[in-house]
């Protein structure tokens, strides 16, 4: 037996909670006779001429239960708002990147006070990134250490300063492994042991004035 018609105009057999959508009915429910009294009986509720379910604020347009307009008497559906397409989402999407490389040169404006003076006709460099992972550093036979990136003009520049790793998805992504002095990425230190999704532009800094550009390759 239909004992009352909860807020969202289910019929519920249940006083306290409504047997079809759970809602909480204490002081919300009509009593199944008032809920389809008419309207003036109720005094400011009014009911969709479709359903009979009552309309619980004036300024509702559309019936929630069968989508009746109670401003032009249309009958149908609630209209189904367009999903929100975030602005990224919106943008010309860019061409895939095939490949990435990087140029590494020494930029005076990296120099802090109390390094050394920066080394006149050093470079520019460019390394592309064929390997999974590449490593910037300084070479050191007697270590064995043999960096893909190799910095040998910038002694603040660990042996094993930092490595740049390409995902399955053609992401390149930055870690310092634990370098003596850092490494900044667009001005700002990065924590070590820590990936950092690299975009094309993007500047590395690290040493006393090296500086790697990161460029895609579309």
């Amino acid at each position: 037996m239909v004992a009352c018609i909860c807020p969202k105009g289910h019929e519920s057999t249940e006083t306290d909670y409504c047997s079809e959508c759970g809602a909480k009915l204490e002081g919300a429910a009509l009593p199944i006779e008032a809920a389809r009294m008419p309207a003036v009986a109720q005094g400011s509720a009014e009911l969709c001429p479709e359903c009979g379910v009552a309309r619980e604020l004036r300024d509702v347009v559309f019936c929630e239960i069968c989508g009746y307009n109670f401003v032009t008497g249309a009958r149908g559906e609630l209209p189904v708002a367009a999903p929100a397409v975030p602005a990224e989402a919106q943008e010309a999407p860019s061409a895939a990147i095939t490949a990435w490389e990087v140029i590494v040169s020494v930029d005076p404006a990296l120099r802090e006070p109390g390094s050394p003076e920066v080394p006149a006709g050093v470079g520019p460099f460019t390394f592309a990134l064929e390997a999974p992972a590449s490593l910037i550093g300084r070479k050191s036979e007697a270590r064995a250490i043999f960096p893909e990136i190799a910095v040998f003009w910038d002694d603040a520049v660990s042996h094993r300063h930092a490595l740049l790793q390409r995902d399955a998805a053609g992401t390149l992504l930055l870690r310092d492994i634990g370098s003596a002095n850092g490494t900044r990425l667009n001005g700002a230190e990065i924590p070590p042991m820590t990936d950092r999704r690299l975009a094309d532009g993007d500047r590395i800094a690290l040493g006393h004035w090296t500086c790697v550009t990161v460029r895609a390759i579309h």
